[in-house]
């Protein structure tokens, strides 16, 4: 019970369909493979990045895609991705009953795990088909500002934007379509193809609703806050309606 309940709002004027985002994922993946390019996944580093590796091993194991390289290039998901299996590894009570704990959930059996800088920069030099997992997910900083900076260019290549982008990031500046984007004092043209495909840790408007009618006695106010402003106003409208 609650008096006052403080709740997100970031998808809560849609719904997911994973099943869907996971289809896009493979045949994005299976096409840029297919003309010798890269997939670059710019992914935060805590719980996206993990997911990310999740679905790309089952898909993988599944026949779906082809067996590449995937390179993490990010030193705070590789400290979080340790987090993950250590908890699978030690049968902790919130990993899901459903995962596959017989073998790392998180490796199809070509994860390269990339902690220097010096090994990130190698990456340059690929000439082979791979996948590319860096933080940050809105393209903000970090490392995947030099790998987007090098792949954008190529028609080979293709950026999957995985997370949710916010306006006046980079990640929202090629979500939107656009033809260059600025980045480390030079602008950069993106001949790439780009797709936005979420695969989201955050709630939709379905699941947020339903987790709020689970309380014994109704609150007596709900505040939405994380989210844009149609996001949050569309939510609110929602709320009200069905409860």
């Amino acid at each position: 019970d609650a008096d006052v309940v403080v709740m997100e709002s970031t998808y809560g004027d849609r719904t997911h369909d994973d099943e869907d985002a996971v289809s896009r994922l493979a045949d994005a993946v299976r096409r840029t493979v297919g003309r010798g390019g890269t997939v670059l996944i710019p992914a935060f580093a805590v719980d996206r990045t993990e997911v990310v590796l999740h679905h790309l091993r089952t898909l993988v194991r599944a026949g779906e895609v082809p067996d590449v390289p995937v390179f993490v290039d990010s030193p705070m998901a590789l400290a979080a991705l340790a987090v993950y299996r250590a908890a699978v590894a030690r049968g902790d009570h919130e990993i899901s009953t459903e995962l596959d704990t017989a073998r790392d959930p998180f490796d199809g059996g070509q994860v390269v795990e990339v902690h220097d800088v010096d090994e990130s920069k190698a990456l340059a030099g690929l000439r082979m088909p791979a996948i590319i997992v860096s933080a940050s997910g809105m393209a903000t900083g970090g490392r995947v500002l030099h790998h987007l900076a090098r792949l954008l260019p190529d028609r080979r290549n293709t950026v999957l934007l995985v997370g949710f982008q916010a306006p006046g990031t980079r990640g929202r500046q090629l979500a939107d379509g656009a033809r260059t984007v600025k980045m480390l004092g030079r602008y950069v043209p993106v001949r790439a193809d780009v797709a936005e495909i979420p695969l989201s840790i955050h709630a939709d408007r379905d699941e947020l609703c339903e987790w709020l009618a689970t309380a014994n006695t109704p609150p007596e106010v709900v505040h939405l806050v994380h989210g844009e402003p149609p996001a949050c106003d569309a939510l609110a409208r929602t709320v009200a309606d069905r409860l």
